[in-house]
């Protein structure tokens, strides 16, 4: 626990530093064009589906007709929006790991470098290996999101359900990401099993700080006026919050990893004493053999 901590306040004192905020830019960039591109050309046409979707649906009547006891019949033209930006968080979150893990882990993975210039380069990853993790990864993430999705609308399930998996997607993509550079294969591997726990904790706790946006972002569908510029400002706080995500795993990584190496060292054993070689002349041999 004191490892996770530690990493964390190491983690946002790097954050602070000047080239770790401008990472934020293109990813933020790249998700604010492909999303925001999506939403502004094909809302009508998506909300238009999403209504289809929900007027055939018993759960719909079930919340129009809460809504009509409660007197709060204006609320229904929410549910729609709401709907969408349900399911489309999921889908921001995967896109924003899968933009961070390419053009913005391997400037933070170099800039931790400074924290642990003793520790050798494995390099046991590859960017290959790192795209083929996080999107491997986040397939399973949404399929996890579909088997789950209705337990999101069921107390205290909501609040449980996204955190965890996130955090789960989270921890195995900037787990492999962290020690890429730096790890062989197999101590990659040993360290997600001693720390498996840990790192998941981490990337628990980075899927909540990934709650603040998202209910910035459901909020906006309230006050839909102010969606466009609640949009942007929650894809740069979610590219910030991962960024951060990256160096508290990458201080706890290789913190870890040093630890690992320190062990196995003590543990190896001693090398062999060293014998002294004599050269003796020709004639030294056939003195000693007559003596």
């Amino acid at each position: 626990m004191n490892d996770i901590f530690r990493s964390f306040g190491r983690a946002l004192i790097s954050q602070l530093h000047p080239r770790m905020l401008m990472l934020t830019l293109v990813p933020f960039v790249l998700a604010t064009v492909l999303w925001g591109g999506l939403i502004w050309w094909g809302w009508d046409p998506i909300m238009g589906g999403a209504r289809a979707i929900l007027e055939g649906s018993v759960f719909t009547s079930w919340i129009y007709s809460a809504l009509d006891w409660l007197g709060l019949q204006s609320l229904r033209t929410v549910v729609a929006p709401l709907f969408v930006l349900t399911m489309a968080v999921p889908l921001v979150i995967a896109s924003m790991l899968i933009f961070i893990s390419l053009f913005s882990v391997p400037a933070v993975v170099k800039h931790l470098d400074r924290s642990y210039p003793g520790l050798l380069k494995a390099r046991g990853g590859s960017v290959a290996g790192s795209v083929f993790q996080a999107l491997g990864n986040t397939v399973v993430f949404l399929l996890l999101v579909l088997v789950t999705m209705p337990l999101w609308l069921i107390p205290p399930f909501f609040a449980l359900i996204p955190p965890v998996l996130w955090g789960w997607l989270t921890y195995r993509v900037m787990t492999y990401d962290a020690l890429a550079e730096h790890a062989t294969a197999e101590e990659r591997k040993t360290l997600m099993k001693r720390h498996r726990t840990s790192l998941l904790m981490i990337g628990v706790a980075v899927g909540l700080l990934g709650s603040a946006p998202t209910l910035l972002w459901v909020w906006s569908a309230v006050i839909i006026f102010l969606f466009p510029v609640v949009l942007a400002g929650t894809l740069w706080l979610y590219v910030l919050i991962f960024i951060f995500s990256a160096l508290w795993f990458g201080h706890f990584c290789l913190r870890a990893l040093a630890e690992l190496r320190a062990e196995r060292d003590a543990a190896a054993p001693p090398p062999p004493p060293a014998t002294d070689v004599i050269d003796l002349a020709p004639g030294d041999v056939r003195r000693i053999e007559q003596s």
